[in-house]
């Protein structure tokens, strides 16, 4: 299928483990193995189950009992809670219910009645394409190999010169209730067969024993595998290249200058996230002359196509001709005529009971000579939609070369896209967090101060830039961060705020990385102690060169980004007590932070006619966790107030009117309420988070 198909899928059963588990164990144990190799199923794709004898809570009689993934779950990280349980005997009964297809969703809602053991997790509708298999265990996955011959034209006969008898073939069913009957139903009719193709679907395999289940999945795939290598070999795929890739680097900045300026005019509902792919295989396809047919038919595979829409947007750049200017200024009217002809698909397909239409932009847009970007509500999501359109990549790739490509009917993909049934799964979704879909970039990222508001945000949905000149830290606390929150929402990026080149370049990362941009704090700093007649020129220029021209340049790039987008923006600057209230033997850093919180009000005025707030917190001797306190400052302020190292806090504490102590999580936050949608109608204020000072009282 894709350039690394012929690679051998790995057995990874472990007889030693496996024999310490129970039947449901081995069945977590088996849908972890085949989930871990995205050549056997994507993620969220595919379901498996086991039917297993267990005592029942009431009776204690032993009662047959399937175990199957539940909605919404992933094969490969699923654990046993992520698995419905349901009697057989009730499962089996429910066929005396069923009256045929005009019902079939109708039975979802006897689901619930057959579970076992009251257990919450729900049923998936493939529940009864498991149920119904006279099989004690069922994988059905996804791989592109056998999604490749699924979705050719001559597919029944490609199952059949493939397999043999061994492998059966159904044609395209809707996942429900009648294509349970019509697995059952084969199944009877062919006793030998260890399995069956479904048309523009997926693989289904079953044996009575757990190993064997799992060694026939694996087989039949690799002889699918084995056999497109083979007869690919040699054969111009997707007609061929028309044009060529730019460099890496080259790539990297042309989706750095598209992402913010498309997620500005698909985010009005609701802030995209992105995400960039430049793997081998989409660059082959966006680079090919069967680009804008093949991307015209559509995904086959049901889960590749809720994922991904009805098709991808083809964007008009030309890597031979790179203009990236006339490239955006022909972009709005690509993304507006997506949207009038998904509308029109809305109406041409819609029934009387139909969802009423939702977001009409693509998920996919393709590059040529760059290569795959993708937006979803989160970064996960939009990863995860590159990932599935990947895998259509592939399938097209291998059915195109040894026959006709076909993409699911138009009715079809419609039915199921608005099927009521994924209605009723999207209206169970939790209520999105106050940040989701914001991106942030926050400078200073690795300190106290920084690190803390990153984890405020985090915390709120947000994804989340870490800006260090320390670039080590930095990515030490992004790492932290990562295995809290996932590895999708946070990255880190080595850059020194005086350096306009290094400014320029991290957002260039960020807007890569996750599309653009919503909210910048801006809190890298330094802190300076002496005597005005003993401050060097050099120490007062570093002040001004850090805590005010550094400013300077991060707020202008994120102004401009803003400005791409078009969706507003955030700028939050961590500023000090000492911009209004002076402190003896600091006048380089008092001046420096006063200029800090002039600049502000002055990008308040700029920024508001375009929706940009600007806005300042004021911290005050916030020691917890600060680099600052840490070096020659700490020093240099028990100097100045003739205390010690370990009085210095106690003091600061008896000098607020509250005598409290200040820590970064206070700073984070006054961050995060001027990053987020509480604070909508304020720009151009100063928070102070200082315990009480009154010589700093703005009014």
């Amino acid at each position: 299928m894709s350039q690394s198909a012929g690679n051998q899928l790995q057995n990874l059963w472990d007889d030693g483990r496996a024999a310490k588990m129970s039947e449901a164990e081995k069945l977590r144990y088996r849908s972890n193995l085949l989930g871990s190799d995205k050549r056997i199923t994507n993620y969220g794709g595919g379901n498996t189950s086991a039917k297993v004898m267990e005592k029942d809570p009431l009776s204690g009689d032993l009662v047959e009992v399937m175990w199957v993934k539940g909605s919404g779950g992933d094969v490969g990280s699923i654990k046993m809670d992520g698995f419905a349980t349901l009697y057989m005997d009730k499962l089996r009964a429910l066929k005396g219910v069923y009256k045929g297809v005009h019902m079939e969703d109708e039975m979802v809602g006897y689901l619930p009645h057959c579970t076992f053991n009251l257990n919450p997790r729900a049923a998936s509708i493939d529940t009864p394409l498991h149920a119904y298999v006279p099989k004690k265990h069922v994988d059905h996955m996804h791989p592109d190999a056998i999604i490749a011959i699924a979705a050719a034209q001559n597919s029944r006969e490609l199952t059949a010169r493939i397999f043999g008898d061994d492998i059966g073939w159904l044609p395209w069913k809707r996942p429900g209730y009648e294509l349970g009957l019509w697995l059952e139903k084969f199944c009877l009719e062919n006793p030998k067969a260890k399995g069956v193709v479904l048309e523009s679907h997926g693989l289904f395999t079953w044996d009575d024993d757990a190993k064997v289940c799992y060694e026939l999945t694996l087989a039949i795939i690799q002889k699918a595998m084995d056999w497109f290598e083979t007869e690919t070999a040699g054969k111009t795929i997707f007609g061929g290249a028309v044009t060529q890739s730019l460099d890496g680097s080259a790539r990297r900045a042309v989706a750095s200058r598209l992402m913010p300026a498309i997620r500005g005019m698909i985010s009005k509902d609701h802030a995209m996230v992105g995400h960039f792919d430049d793997q081998a295989a989409v660059l082959e396809f966006v680079n090919s002359a069967k680009l804008k047919p093949l991307a015209a038919l559509g995904t086959s595979c049901p889960d590749h196509f809720l994922r991904t829409k009805i098709c991808p947007l083809v964007v008009g750049f030309d890597p031979v001709n790179p203009d990236i200017e006339a490239t955006l200024a022909a972009l709005a009217g690509e993304v507006s005529a997506y949207r009038d002809g998904y509308a029109a698909y809305y109406d041409r397909c819609k029934h009387a009971n139909s969802p009423p239409l939702r977001d009409p932009n693509a998920v996919v847009y393709l590059v040529p000579g760059v290569g795959m970007l993708t937006f979803a509500k989160d970064k996960a999501t939009a990863r995860i939609s590159g990932e599935f359109y990947v895998n259509a990549i592939n399938v097209m790739r291998g059915a195109d070369t040894v026959s006709d490509y076909c993409g699911l009917p138009e009715q079809e993909a419609f039915d199921i896209e608005y099927w009521l049934l994924e209605e009723a799964k999207l209206s169970r979704m939790p209520r999105p967090k106050s940040l989701a879909g914001r991106v942030a970039f926050v400078t200073g990222g690795a300190g106290g101060i920084g690190s803390a508001t990153a984890e405020r945000f985090l915390k709120e949905g947000a994804c989340v830039v870490l800006a260090d000149i320390d670039g080590a830290a930095a990515a030490n606390v992004a790492a932290g961060m990562a295995a809290v929150f996932g590895k999708d929402v946070v990255r880190s990026v080595q850059m020194n705020v005086t350096d306009e080149a290094q400014v320029i370049a991290a957002y260039a990362e960020t807007a890569a990385e996750f599309g653009g941009l919503d909210i910048l704090v801006s809190n890298a700093g330094i802190a300076s102690s002496a005597p005005i007649e003993e401050t060097t020129l050099a120490l007062w220029n570093k002040n001004m060169d850090i805590l005010s021209t550094g400013y300077f340049l991060v707020s202008r790039e994120a102004f401009k980004m803003f400005r791409a987008q078009n969706m507003g923006g955030s700028v939050v600057f961590i500023a000090s007590k000492n911009g209004l209230a002076a402190s003896p033997n600091a006048s380089a850093y008092c001046t420096a932070k006063a200029a800090e919180i002039h600049l502000a009000r002055c990008l308040a005025l700029e920024g508001a006619e375009a929706g940009i707030r600007v806005n300042v917190v004021n911290p005050d001797a916030v020691l917890k966790g600060s680099k600052i306190w840490s070096g020659e400052w700490l020093d240099q302020r028990a100097s100045t107030y003739g205390k010690d190292k370990e009085g210095l806090e106690e003091m600061y504490r008896q000098r607020s009117m509250l005598k409290r102590s200040v820590l970064p999580e206070d700073i984070a936050e006054g961050a995060y309420f001027f990053a987020c949608d509480l604070s909508s109608k304020s720009t151009g204020n100063i928070l102070n988070v200082d315990a009480g000072n009154v010589q700093a009282f703005t009014r």
